[in-house]
């Protein structure tokens, strides 16, 4: 589990295939204290496996799922990526929830300064429109955002200067691809909330979630 504040980029310094997929070579551009053989890193918002790390340098292997739903399969040799190390239950939670696993790969749609931030908008992907809100969080490339506005094909982000700084943001053009992640918590509120099994035999003891029970207790008007 990650919480979208990106420690520092990094660079793809080799890749290779391997079994169906890749193997990444990654050179951070912060120290790793404490490494921990196996530990999850996120790359770019992708949640893999950090394995022979010597000093700043690390291998990981990408899944050709991976490859496929992200934007790691497009990665060049050198091209930079945002990293985050796993949290730990002492952290402070300075994002939001982030699982590292991509929901789907959007685009750029336009890019512009206002005043010290920078405008970002991006396209909404097919199917998941309904887990973007105003003032809720999503991940991008591993970067956890609020939402400023939301229309039909494409949401808006503020970025301010320490993180076009600190991130790959700062390089992104129009048509760029990044990944997104959508609010984890919208997605098991919906399946809570989902239709059940028909054949399932119905609670009669009122103990079910649904819209009724949310709203008995005050959390929907």
């Amino acid at each position: 589990m990650f919480t979208g504040i990106i420690l520092g980029k990094g660079k793809i310094r080799g890749k290779r295939p391997a079994g169906g997929g890749m193997t990444f070579e990654l050179e951070t551009d912060f120290p790793l204290p404490d490494p921990v053989e196996g530990e999850s890193i996120a790359v770019n918002g992708v949640c893999l496996t950090a394995r022979d790390i010597r000093g700043r340098r690390f291998l990981a292997d990408v899944s050709p799922e991976s490859l496929e739903r992200t934007n790691l399969g497009h990665k060049a040799t050198g091209a930079e990526v945002n990293l985050e190390r796993a949290l730990r239950l002492s952290d402070r939670l300075g994002g939001h929830m982030v699982s590292g696993h991509v929901d789907a790969v959007t685009t750029v749609l336009a890019r512009r300064a206002m005043g010290n931030f920078t405008l970002f908008d991006f396209a909404v992907p097919n199917g998941l429109g309904k887990y973007i809100i105003a003032k809720g969080s999503v991940a991008l490339d591993g970067i956890s955002l609020t939402v400023n506005q939301v229309e039909e094909k494409h949401f808006r982000v503020s970025i301010i200067p320490h993180t076009l700084a600190i991130t790959t943001l700062g390089e992104l053009a129009v048509g760029d691809r990044v990944n997104l992640e959508v609010d984890l918590i919208g997605k098991y509120v919906e399946k809570l909330l989902s239709p059940k099994d028909p054949a399932a035999p119905a609670k009669q003891d009122g103990s079910g979630l649904d819209q009724a029970f949310l709203a008995k207790h005050g959390f929907l008007r």
